[in-house]
């Protein structure tokens, strides 16, 4: 199972009011739906033409304040050929229930 689908299926199997969930697809509509509105929050507040990182800060801040499990720059391996190349992709944020 990729980290991305386990991911997704312990962000909340509960649901966010407590209540069974019955889809895999609800969980991901539920978490994208949050983390796209905390972002366009710090896009709204902040404006453009800032650097990454500050973004990265504020949209941590956010999610935490939301009440998600937050990790930041979590290396995601690149498998070629049967080889595992590590730290070629860094995830931004990395978040769960």
């Amino acid at each position: 199972m990729s980290p991305a689908r386990k991911l997704l299926l312990d962000f909340n199997a509960e649901g966010r009011k407590g209540k069974r969930r019955g889809t895999l697809r609800m969980y991901e509509n539920d978490l994208s739906g949050l983390i796209i509105g905390c972002a366009m929050r710090v896009h709204t507040v902040l404006g453009a033409g800032l650097l990454e990182s500050a973004y990265e800060e504020c949209l941590y801040y956010e999610l935490r304040k939301k009440g998600l499990k937050v990790d930041k720059q979590v290396p995601l391996p690149l498998i070629y050929e049967e080889v595992q190349l590590d730290c070629v992709y860094r995830l931004v944020s990395n978040c769960r229930k």
